[in-house]
């Protein structure tokens, strides 16, 4: 039970120390404590990003639920104010288990229940109220150390918890995940958050402390510490076994880049079984359909001049095998965001081998870089531009699928050059498909949309969302344009790995570009959600 405590009415007169340095301790634990809570809020954001997907909804849902609950946190509070010191500290103590954890959590739930929404919106809400309830208890805390004006104090703390926030959000991104990863980066900031806590109480306010309150805040304080520490040392060994739960058995590859989590499954040489690449928890390739798909977004476009060729993402070099096999091609750029991607697709022996080792032929160039902020500084002219970018319907890409990006592409095109896009499936989902078409004719291209059918594979992981079976798409959907009026997608006689496709599949559904035209689309960068494609 807690030791009942009478308020202070005397200053600082029963603290260790002086009322300056007990001021300092106190502005400088609300500093360290508004970090951690922005980083488990950030974290909650990336992960749910990562296993959900379409970042603008998760974050919506996170902070919202967040900021409504921290006003649930403030006015709960308000009964802990005559036994402040111990209240924060059990509050400190249980934000540093909620919010340190709460990242292997959400990755478990995901990975062995197939469903973490539930869990992203009861962290929220746990973490939104323990952070409220942080202020009113410090504003109390701080009073008592130094008897300064209410509004003298208030100005004090939020000062410091913003300026805490701010290196919080700052820590995340640049520090914690490149250096830790999402899952260490949270259990560390429970560790310092359970620390800093603790040591503010158990040091500066030990005086207002009964036996019972002081034995019960040491004990756990040091469980907190203790549970972070051994959740830290085994984090490798949880990592593995969700990934195998999610991925199957056969994950070879697993790291995480300052851009995206690449995991690369299947046999680690030639034949053998299916090889898979996954970025951010979507399938990316499969080597049991991946032909299918680029045959058809780049022999269309070849059919002509192309002797320089620009291919915006497929750093997995699968759409540079395919530019490789005309012997016209004189150069080829690959513009890749993640220069992990590359390195793999040039070093891993089975993903080598399926791209023909393209980034052997002195052919190719590989640059690291964005491709919008790419297309923007450059001043060379290419005969065929080939955007093999992840998939529209993701919210991250939507600016690569926006009219100001193809735009910048026909200025990067020569007068009779081409461009193809790979625009989403149009059978499961044809808004995306024909917002990514009226995007590009206004940027000033005409376009002539196609289809290709026999798709094999989906494009998630996980238990819900397998990545084979009835759920999966079963097309792909591209767009091919040029400054002038583009004619039937044709095939070359010289692209002999063509063949495995017919023509009259290839064409299948060029009929209803017609129909697009009459519903009128508008550009965007985002899906249009009222647009029903017509029966």
């Amino acid at each position: 039970m807690i030791d009942q405590q009478m308020p202070l009415r005397g200053g600082a007169t029963r603290l260790p120390v002086r009322p300056e340095t007990g001021r300092f301790l106190v502005l400088a634990a609300v500093f360290i404590c508004a970090a951690c809570g922005l980083v488990y809020e950030l974290e909650l954001v990336a992960l749910a990003s990562y296993l959900i997907g379409d970042s603008v909804t998760q974050a919506s849902v996170v902070l919202s639920v967040m900021v409504f609950a921290m006003g649930i946190g403030s006015l709960l509070a308000k009964r802990l104010r005559t036994r402040a010191a111990v209240g924060f500290g059990l509050i400190e103590a249980a934000l540093a288990l909620v919010g340190g954890t709460s990242a292997l959590i959400l990755y478990a739930s995901f990975a062995w229940l197939g469903e973490s929404r539930y869990a992203l919106v009861g962290f929220s809400l746990a973490i939104g109220i323990l952070i409220g309830a942080e202020i009113p208890l410090l504003m109390t805390l701080i009073q008592r150390v130094d008897r300064q004006d209410a509004g003298g104090a208030v100005a004090d703390l939020f000062a410091a918890d913003y300026v805490g926030a701010l290196v919080g959000g700052l820590a995340f991104p640049f520090l914690l995940l490149p250096m830790m990863g999402q899952l260490t980066g949270a259990l560390f900031t429970g560790t310092v958050n359970a620390v800093a806590g603790g040591a503010l109480v158990l040091w500066v306010f030990r005086r207002d402390l009964g036996p019972r309150s002081r034995c019960l805040l040491i004990v756990v304080n040091v469980a907190v510490i203790a549970l972070l520490a051994t959740a830290s040392v085994l984090v490798d060994d949880f990592e593995r076994a969700a990934r195998r739960a999610v991925y199957g058995d056969e994950v070879r590859v697993a790291v995480q880049t300052g851009v995206q989590e690449i995991v690369l499954t299947g046999p680690g040489g030639p034949g053998g079984g299916s090889l898979d690449l996954y970025l951010d928890g979507r399938l990316r390739v499969s080597s049991r359909d991946e032909h299918r798909y680029h045959e058809a977004l780049v022999h269309p476009a070849m059919n002509g001049a192309h002797r320089r060729v620009l291919i915006l993402g497929g750093g997995d070099g699968l759409a540079a095998r395919e530019v490789l096999r005309y012997p016209g091609v004189e150069s080829v750029v690959v513009v890749e965001l993640d220069p992990a991607v590359t390195r793999l697709a040039r070093t891993d022996p089975a993903l080598s081998a399926l791209n023909g080792h393209a980034y052997g032929d002195p052919r190719l160039t590989a640059v690291p870089g964005d491709a919008f902020t790419w297309l923007r500084d450059t001043r060379d002219r290419y005969d065929v531009v080939i955007s093999d970018l992840p998939d529209p319907g993701i919210t991250a890409s939507t600016k690569l699928y926006a009219a100001e990006f193809y735009g910048l592409v026909a200025g990067a095109l020569e007068p009779g050059g081409r461009l193809v896009v790979h625009a989403g499936p149009p059978s499961s989902r044809p808004a995306t498909f024909w917002t990514v078409d009226a995007s590009i004719r206004a940027g000033g291209l005409s376009t002539r949309p196609y289809r290709v059918d026999g798709r094999l594979t989906g494009f998630a992981a996980g238990p819900d969302r397998a990545a084979d079976g009835a759920g999966a798409p079963r097309d792909w959907g591209f767009v091919l344009a040029a400054r002038h009026a583009v004619g039937r997608p044709g095939i070359d006689p010289g692209a002999p790995a063509l063949r495995t496709l017919g023509e009259r599949e290839l064409l299948a559904g060029l009929r209803s570009v017609e129909r697009v035209r009459r519903h009128g689309v508008a550009p965007s960068t985002l899906v249009h959600p009222r647009y029903q494609e017509e029966p």
